[in-house]
């Protein structure tokens, strides 16, 4: 019986194998398909901003300014108009030559915006921000691993340079001055020192203690600016802006609310929003008013005119354990069983400010506003003696 095959006819008649391959037939090559190279972690390229107004996705400096509420240049700035001015002047001088700015410091409480600062005149100058701190800088090659790696006129912050090792801090004189870094070798009879050369940068640092600065390193910044505590007015206007930027909606009634009790700083400000926000969120139906935002300071401990617990707590020892005072800082840290440091620094400046408290040779005393606030009648201190004496 025949088996029809199942062949094609032109392979039939040509007597070929199936799918054979023709003499003048090219087998061309698969393209390979194109691998795409992941970035390393840390430098993924951000994807291009689109133009549709419904799909456009904020940039990452919007995101980065809604999170932390930083201004991003002199333009958004509110208060200290003095620092702003003359830094917005020596910038743009500086500019202008194509020269570094001379190295600034900033002092003063915290939380009144030296680390913003120090961010804004790397945006004005537009070069690259870098910032440590320096309890960071435990040993010399951590200073050097950094300053080699700067670019020209970049702007390096240090905060809390005052604590900065004594041997981290000499070797900044010499690069902030010639710009140049010794690098030793060995050690004994086969030392060698090598000086690398920097690229021309501005040093940026902040303390709030700036007496604790040594001489030789506070005489080489050419800026020395002192940040002050903002007024109700200001801080009404910072409130306002954070609120924009967090879609928050307030009426001017609820910022004075704020700003009375934010300490004079737009930091504690901006955390007191943010707290009665969700208080607002969760027991006022997401509307801030006055008595929404009193009542959730009030929930937070924070009375009338920005006291804490720690600030009353502190008062009152003055006050009626030592009958105003003087007593010293170290008699009041070990009552509160908290450090003299956190005291001086944390404590003590807002309490000056307000003039609830008077720092004298021989201790702190309680100020007559101080009294009126704690609603304690003062009474002379011969009778309280009397009356202590009783009790006893």
């Amino acid at each position: 019986m025949a088996i029809e095959s199942s062949l094609p006819l032109a392979d039939r008649s040509e007597g070929r194998a199936p799918f054979a391959q023709k003499d003048d037939e090219v087998t061309k090559p698969r393209p390979k398909p194109k691998r795409t190279r992941k970035p390393p972690v840390g430098q993924e390229r951000a994807p291009a901003p689109s133009t549709d107004p419904v799909l456009s996705q904020p940039t990452p400096e919007e995101r980065e300014d809604k999170w932390n509420l930083r201004p991003r240049f002199f333009a958004d700035c509110i208060g200290q108009r003095a620092v702003v001015e003359a830094l917005g002047i020596a910038i743009q001088a500086a500019k202008e030559r194509g020269e570094p700015l001379d190295h600034t410091l900033f002092y003063g409480p915290p939380g009144l915006g030296k680390t913003t600062f120090a961010r804004i005149i790397a945006n004005e100058l537009g070069v690259s921000f870098k910032g440590t701190s320096g309890p960071a800088l435990e040993r010399g090659g951590d200073l050097v691993s950094i300053l080699t790696n700067l670019e020209e006129r970049d702007v390096l912050f240090i905060d809390e340079v005052h604590r900065l090792p004594r041997v981290v801090e000499e070797l900044l004189y010499s690069a902030m001055e010639d710009f140049t870094v010794d690098i030793i070798f060995d050690k004994g009879a086969h030392a060698r020192i090598y000086r690398s050369r920097l690229q021309p940068f501005t040093l940026v640092g902040a303390t709030t203690r700036a007496g604790l600065l040594s001489p030789p390193l506070r005489q080489r910044f050419g800026i020395l600016r002192e940040l002050h505590f903002y007024s109700d007015d200001e801080l009404v206007q910072a409130i306002h802006r954070s609120a924009r930027l967090l879609e928050i909606a307030i009426d001017v009634s609820s910022a004075h609310v704020l700003a009375a009790r934010s300490r004079g700083t737009i930091r504690i400000a901006n955390r007191l929003l943010r707290r009665v926000r969700d208080y607002a969120q969760v027991k006022g139906g997401g509307r801030i008013t006055p008595e929404i935002a009193a009542a959730a300071l009030v929930l937070e401990g924070i009375d009338e005119v920005g006291l804490t617990a720690i600030d009353r707590r502190l008062l009152e020892i003055i006050v009626h354990q030592h009958l105003g005072g003087p007593v010293g800082i170290e008699a009041i840290a070990a009552t509160l069983q908290e450090e003299v440091q956190t005291l001086e620094d944390m404590v003590e400046p807002f309490l000056l400010h307000r003039g609830l408290l008077a720092r004298t040779s021989k201790g702190r005393v309680a100020t007559e506003l101080a009294y009126q606030h704690l609603g304690v009648e003062r009474v002379e201190k011969k009778e309280q003696k009397r009356q202590q004496r009783e009790l006893l």
